[in-house]
């Protein structure tokens, strides 16, 4: 699957150079967690807005901004009626709101990429139901921003109410900037007072008031409320008593008293816990906040199993409900607690409820005197008194340094998610050559199948981007039933896919021809693929941060002009997300993450012309410690063990602009896949997976 776009695209973040992993790393002796390499700022002001917030203002202006949206194509030019839209800005001037602009983003309160159906605000109110973008609304104009990989898809989706943003674009402005051309001066600015200062607007936090959800009323789904199960200690590796025993001496030596972990994945991975409340990330709603000395998990406890509830006890984990984190977090300013708050994940409500909290506690201390309450840090060299700590919360890295158990579990995974990719790849050749008409929704359809039958399978690992033809140009295409088109043998069939299986998560991307491609499509394709070796086979010193091997990926492709609009590499969770940070690979240079041995992150360039084909290649890779034979500095060089086993179509490959070492990875590539795979199949399927590993050499 592509790779996420940088946190300064991520729309509830609202100050893009705290968000991004911009802080170098280094191991640590503590075994699990690993400290930050340069002594962090602590931040005394929160960086971090609401999941909906609003802005007020004494007017609306026009905008002055030409952005890409005036380019889409085939559109009318008088606006659709969108009563969606209408119904919202009615709720603007109610008693008690009155605002000029309503902004919605894409993730939950938890800052997930997969949400639960009910949280999907932004697919309701837009119709756009791409993962990633922002929709602002104001009384008369409607805006929805996103990223390269959903620029055709949002073409699609939206009616002509909403403008396209299409971010990254030159011209197109940042939706801060595109707020102050749109409405009139007049208001005071809480937290973007940096970036739209220019027109002294105010933000207007609505905790209590979703006006979407106001217009969804009974037809809004429910919350999922599905059973949490432990995920075992022999995949898991370590047990959750260490974990929270790393987590707290990162809290002591950072001058931290309690720590906030929101990120569902982070909880899922801290506790040994797996849910299913997501679709495709085996995660559960809930909240963790881990004290020095306590720890207690904010959660609907009809989720929790009794098997799950003696997990917690031998851990020391406490049960609270769900919606009671607001109140906790009261009571841990009223005690002089200092909050260690990830400003790039916790919602707003959180941060804003502590930061009023901690001037409450300093009111009363002033006007009563010293309070008898549980004092934490009491010294010469911290405050007394609550304050916040704000920096990346260390359980990000600590997760995304596998331990030998969760890798193990992942190269298994990986072999079995193979066996079942050459059985579908085999049904379908012969599918094809029967002439069998098959839809895109089909083939992501009998994927699933065979892929269930494997041991180990829970849910696929996002939704399958199953394209023919002009479709695999649409970067994070889902196909549709009553949309989707035929596959056509004589086009280029692009197919993303992956699963997740109690050990592992799987990510996968192959590109096809089941007839003869053209020269065009051949050389675009072996640029591909001479970019996805060369990253493979990248070595690199140590604290090396992703961004810089994004180049290597690319370099095929730049000298005939060409190029892709997604990043490289992303990080993969174990048994987790699909997604999952601080790591990536990407020609977005702010994320400075260090790629460190024993992170897992995908290897998928690719090409898309638009409206004709998409090409993408890609395997998952685990950093590992590379002996070279000099090692300049005295340090570690690193490089890539391959994860993914499956054959890459030679078909497609134009081998005069293949070297002789390109060849010979390729070919050895191919004698691994059919050494690894082919004792997990049988018949047909063995077959084919021997035809396509056999050896190529030039003509």
């Amino acid at each position: 699957m592509h790779s996420l776009p940088s946190h300064a695209m991520r729309p509830l973040c609202l100050n893009p150079s705290l968000c991004s992993s911009r802080f170098p790393f280094f191991s640590f002796s503590i075994p699990i967690f690993h400290k930050f390499k340069n002594n962090p700022t602590i931040y005394k002001k929160s960086q971090k807005g609401p999941p909906f917030f609003s802005i007020r203002c004494c007017g609306s202006g026009s905008v002055t901004a030409k952005p890409s949206w005036e380019l889409r194509r085939n559109r009318a030019a008088v606006q659709e009626p969108d009563e969606k839209v209408d119904a919202l800005r009615q709720l603007f001037t109610k008693p008690g709101i009155g605002i000029d602009a309503y902004i919605i983003p894409s993730q939950d309160a938890h800052q997930s990429e997969f949400i639960a159906e009910c949280y999907m605000r932004r697919a309701y109110i837009s119709g756009f139901t791409g993962s990633a973008g922002t929709a602002i609304v104001t009384k008369d104009k409607a805006a929805l921003w996103t990223d390269g990989r959903y620029f055709l898809q949002a073409e699609k989706q939206l009616n002509t109410s909403w403008k396209l943003m299409r971010a990254g674009n030159f011209g197109v402005p940042q939706a801060s900037e595109w707020l102050n051309d749109v409405l009139a001066p007049g208001g005071r600015v809480e937290e973007l007072k940096e970036v739209i200062s220019k027109k002294n607007l105010e933000l207007v936090y609505l905790y209590d008031l979703n006006l979407v959800d106001e217009i969804w009323k009974e037809s809004r789904p429910k919350p999922p409320n599905k059973p949490i199960r432990v995920h075992d200690l022999k995949y898991a590796g370590i047990d959750v008593v260490s974990k929270l025993s790393s987590l707290r001496a990162e809290l002591v030596a950072a001058g931290s008293s309690a720590i906030v972990i929101s990120m569902l994945d982070e909880v899922a991975w801290l506790l040994n816990l797996r849910g299913s409340d997501v679709p495709h990330s085996p995660v559960m709603y809930a909240y963790l906040i881990v004290e020095v000395d306590a720890a207690k998990l904010f959660v609907d406890d009809s989720k929790v199993t009794s098997e799950v509830m003696y997990h917690l006890k031998k851990a020391g984990v406490d049960l609270r409900p769900y919606d009671s984190i607001l109140s906790e977090i009261r009571r841990l300013a009223a005690e002089g607690a200092h909050l260690w708050l990830d400003t790039s994940s916790v919602n707003a409500a959180i941060v804003e409820t502590y930061k009023a909290a901690c001037d409450k506690y300093l009111m009363n201390r002033g006007s009563r005197g010293k309070r008898k309450n549980k004092q934490y840090f009491e010294s010469d060299s911290l405050p007394v008194g609550p304050s916040g700590v704000y920096m990346q919360s260390p359980v990000s890295l600590a997760k995304a340094l596998k331990n030998p158990s969760e890798l193990e579990g992942m190269q298994n995974s990986h072999l079995r998610d193979a066996a079942a990719l050459a059985q579908f790849w085999c049904w379908l050749e012969e599918e094809i050559h029967k002439n069998v008409k098959l839809t895109e929704v089909d083939l992501a359809d009998k994927l699933l199948e065979f892929r269930s039958k494997q041991d180990g399978f829970l849910d696929t690992s996002f939704d399958t981007i199953s394209g023919s033809g002009a479709n695999g140009a649409i970067i994070h295409y889902t196909p549709e039933a009553e949309s989707c088109s035929v596959v056509d043998p004589n086009k280029l069939f692009l197919l993303d896919s992956g699963a997740q299986y109690v050990d592992g998560t799987t990510d996968i991307t192959r590109t096809v021809h089941f007839g003869e491609p053209t020269a065009r499509e051949k050389e675009c394709f072996t640029r591909v693929l001479k970019g996805h070796i060369a990253l493979d086979e990248a070595v690199f010193p140590e604290n090396t941060p992703g961004f810089v091997l994004d180049a290597f990926a690319r370099s095929a492709l730049w000298k005939i002009g060409l190029d892709y609009r997604h990043g490289t590499g992303h990080g993969v969770g174990a048994a987790l997300n699909v997604h999952e940070g601080p790591q990536s690979i990407s020609f977005r240079y702010g994320n400075m993450t260090p790629l460190q041995k024993g992170m897992i992150v995908s290897n998928e360039p690719g090409y898309y012309e638009d409206h004709a084909f998409g090409i993408r290649i890609e395997n998952l890779l685990c950093v590992q410690e590379i002996n070279t034979p000099n090692r300049y500095g005295g340090i570690e060089y690193l490089g890539f063990e391959k994860l993914t086993f499956f054959p890459i179509q030679t078909k497609l490959v134009d081998l005069s602009l293949l070297s002789i070492e390109e060849m010979e990875w390729l070919n050895s590539y191919h004698s691994q896949v059919w050494e690894k795979v082919s004792p997990l199949l049988e018949g047909s399927a063995r077959q084919w997976l021997w035809k396509n590993t056999r050896p190529i050499a030039k003509q």
